[in-house]
């Protein structure tokens, strides 16, 4: 009879152990469940903004040929490595491309002769340049307004005077300003020299509306803008042969050059201070060898009184 009882109050005991035990661990686990959470949490929105990293900056990942048009392939421009500059021959090429062949739809408002001078023509032909233009000035002293050779600090001439005057004149179409052009657009000179090389039949299937052309760089695929480029549609000063692609590579070279003016002093500008630093860098290296290691390297002795 006692070992009955010895054996239910241990069982007891060992019954009552274990509840507690199981309300401890529920405790534990119920205070650390938060801190699991939150670290679930944290790795989810981690992984979600690296896949959002490399879909953004992976150039292999191409875009929807329908809505957004394809994605250009990267091509080596030379002005892409950190310590080159433009071409400037082939700037000079692209001013004439662009004079001669998209001058008469697209403007280039935020260029002046001036910004010429010293980077693909000298001061006398960017004023002689400048002289076949007719600009509208005044008011006189009789209070009129009055046509005047143009001079260097005039910006380039529009080939329409308003909005409605160019979508008029390209059937409902407004060519866009190319000023900015190469820094407007997703893909930037890739994207220029690709669509303006990028003209094609339409494929089987792909039905393109009468006065549009299929292009599939261009969002849509189906671009109100003609092909303008054709082999020796003009005749380069420097005997360079004009094919399409030359053509294309020198204007998106001049449109690059002219979205970023300053490139070529920034990189120099960088490449002094780069230069200017580094040897700040060393000087400050040795200042604390060889001025601050006496002052670091000293002792303080306390000698008591005897």
């Amino acid at each position: 009879m006692l070992s009955r009882l010895a054996t239910s109050s241990a069982l007891k005991r060992a019954i009552t152990r274990s509840g507690r035990q199981v309300r401890f661990n529920h405790s534990a686990s119920s205070a650390e469940s938060p801190i699991f959470s939150r670290v679930g949490t944290i790795a989810a929105a981690a992984a979600a903004s690296g896949a959002a990293s490399y879909a953004y900056f992976e150039s292999n990942i191409h875009a929807d040929g329908a809505d957004e048009g394809l994605h250009p392939p990267a091509f080596p421009w030379s002005h892409n490595s950190p310590l080159s500059t433009f071409d400037h021959a082939s700037i000079r090429r692209g001013y004439q491309v662009y004079k001669e062949v998209c001058s008469t739809c697209h403007s280039l408002d935020r260029i002046a002769f001036r910004n010429l001078v010293g980077v693909s023509h000298t001061e006398e032909e960017a004023k002689a340049l400048a002289e076949e233009i007719e600009v509208q000035d005044g008011p006189n002293d009789a209070g009129e307004m009055f046509e005047r050779p143009g001079k260097l600090s005039d910006y380039f001439p529009r080939p329409y005077p308003n909005e409605e005057a160019a979508r008029a004149g390209n059937a409902g179409a407004y060519p866009p300003d190319l000023s900015l052009i190469v820094k407007g657009r997703h893909g930037g000179a890739d994207y220029v020299f690709a669509l303006l090389t990028g003209y094609y039949d339409a494929p089987a299937g792909i039905e393109v509306r009468e006065g549009l052309n299929y292009n599939p760089y261009f969002p849509g695929g189906a671009i109100a803008m003609a092909r303008v480029l054709y082999d020796g549609l003009v005749e380069y000063e420097d005997g360079t042969p004009a094919t399409t692609s030359q053509m294309a590579k020198d204007v998106t070279t001049f449109l690059s050059w002219a979205s970023e003016p300053e490139h070529d002093e920034r990189k120099k500008l960088g490449l002094k201070a780069v230069a200017i630093l580094s040897g700040l860098f060393v000087i400050s290296i040795w200042l604390k060898r060889f001025k601050w290691s006496v002052l670091k390297n000293r002792k303080i002795i306390y000698n008591p009184p005897k």
